[in-house]
């Protein structure tokens, strides 16, 4: 609030259309909004879900919120209705802000813009370092979703310490074309912008053109990315244009080395490539200054502690951490809280990853088998269970392949009822029930599935 102040006139949020807000519009649009979300009935520590496209109306929704003391809720706009539904009723958000009301069964409801009745807020920006500012869910389709709960301290310590190790400053300007539900998007894109006093253009849906075509109008200096939005535009006539930016960014899967060097020798960046999660916001980067090493996500950033847990032979082994961005825990669920720790208070990421002679951290594998494709977590057993439905399939695995533009993708290895059955008829049923991201590209069709003695599939065996 002090910045906005500061510097009323600063530019911080355009649209795609070119339309500017000021630091002192977002102080005045935020602060009625937040009337409107009190005069609804929400009060400080009550769960608001928002699921909408990015756009600058979505933007002023949270930052109201988050200084009303509400609990913003933010959810995939590709989660199917049952998703969503398991998600409103896990945490018990009294309104939805939606692009589509259809979308959700139960509930009120409100467009981006919060069209509701104007009302004299209560003081707002009073809520402490440790109360509640976000709760985040993993997808709910086959079961009781997760949620993580992250403070204002969380959300305030990982964007800092990205203030600091990638020198953002007010000068800067982001394109930022990511989607605003999960923590690049929103924890690093926005939260980042906001606190440097710097400015984003947002970006409606990602298209190569869309995004320099912003970067030549608006003079921006960074760009944020998942490796496929890299690839895109690596094989663009314009990648030459990313030469004048001060920082490209990529992150949420691995970039593949060659798409890296492309982006170096034909594009003029080397991409900065970092390490987070929902549990913990940004953990580890590649340096500004110094060596940026493709397959490495870097350094751990600072206040940040980074160690390995059950070390291999070979130097692999757990990655944990411990730091003030690190979540409080998950939603009502002490028997996942119980597990996410050491037994010294260091949590779980389930990634393995092993240290070069200069400390840089290479991600090798996950513990577990969560599949991330296009910068969205798949989990395995949401897809496994849909195509059981099928009366088709007898038993089903399924596994992440790597791809250097999608850094995954979801792979299906399937023992028929019927050889009659075809892989078509099993990805159009699929595409019936999940979300874009979550279907598989590919079905393998075998006699059997590889299973241990205890009866579990055994994934690496798979072909």
């Amino acid at each position: 609030m002090k910045r906005w102040s500061d510097a009323p006139y600063q530019p911080v949020l355009c649209n795609h259309r070119g339309d500017w807000v000021t630091a002192a519009e977002l102080s005045a649009r935020s602060r009625r909004v937040a009337g409107r979300f009190a005069g609804a009935g929400l009060r400080a520590g009550d769960r608001i879900l928002m699921s909408c496209p990015p756009s600058v109306d979505l933007v002023v929704a949270h930052v109201a919120a988050l200084r009303l003391g509400l609990v913003v809720v933010p959810v995939n706009t590709a989660f199917s209705a049952s998703e969503l539904a398991n998600v409103l009723n896990e945490s018990l958000a009294k309104l939805s802000v939606v692009d589509d009301p259809a979308r959700v069964p139960h509930g009120p409801t409100v467009g981006p813009a919060v069209e509701l009745a104007d009302y004299e807020p209560p003081p707002l920006d009073t809520v402490g370092r440790d109360d509640p500012a976000m709760l985040v869910f993993t997808s709910g389709t086959t079961g009781r979703p997760k949620g993580v709960m992250l403070s204002h301290a969380n959300l305030l310590s990982s964007a800092e310490a990205l203030r600091i190790a990638w020198r953002w400053t007010p000068a800067d300007r982001l394109v930022l074309s990511l989607p605003l539900f999960h923590m690049h998007g929103l924890g690093v894109g926005v939260h980042g912008t906001l606190l440097a006093g710097a400015s984003a253009v947002i970006v409606p849906r990602f298209s190569v053109d869309e995004v320099l075509d912003a970067v030549a109008h608006d003079q921006a200096t960074l760009v944020f990315g998942v490796p496929t939005m890299w690839v895109r535009i690596l094989e663009s006539s314009r990648v030459g244009e990313l030469a004048g930016l001060r920082l490209c960014v990529s992150g949420s899967a691995p970039l593949a080395a060659d798409v890296w060097q492309g982006l170096a020798d034909r594009g003029g960046q080397q991409i900065l490539e970092r390490y987070g999660m929902t549990e913990t916001v940004m953990n580890v980067s590649n340096p500004y200054e110094g060596e940026r090493r493709p397959g490495s996500v870097g350094l751990p950033l600072p206040g940040v502690n980074v160690r390995l847990h059950d070390i291999t032979t070979d130097g692999v082994g757990e990655i944990v951490l411990t730091g003030p961005n690190v979540f409080t825990g998950y939603w009502e669920r002490p028997e996942s809280n119980a597990d996410a720790f050491t037994a010294d208070g260091w949590f779980r990421t389930g990634d393995l990853g092993s240290f070069d002679p200069d400390g840089y951290l290479r991600i090798v594998g996950r513990c577990k088998d969560l599949i991330i494709t296009g910068g969205f977590n798949v989990y395995p057993r949401d897809i496994e269970d849909v195509l059981r439905e099928h009366i088709g399939v007898a038993d089903v695995a399924v596994a992440g392949e790597p791809s250097p533009e999608w850094g995954e993708t979801v792979v299906a290895y399937v023992v028929r009822t019927d050889s009659a059955i075809d892989a078509e008829t099993l990805l159009g049923h699929a595409a019936s029930r999940l979300a874009g991201y979550q279907r598989p590209r590919r079905i393998v069709f075998l006699p059997e599935l590889p299973r241990n003695a205890m009866g579990k599939v055994v994934k690496n065996l798979l072909p």
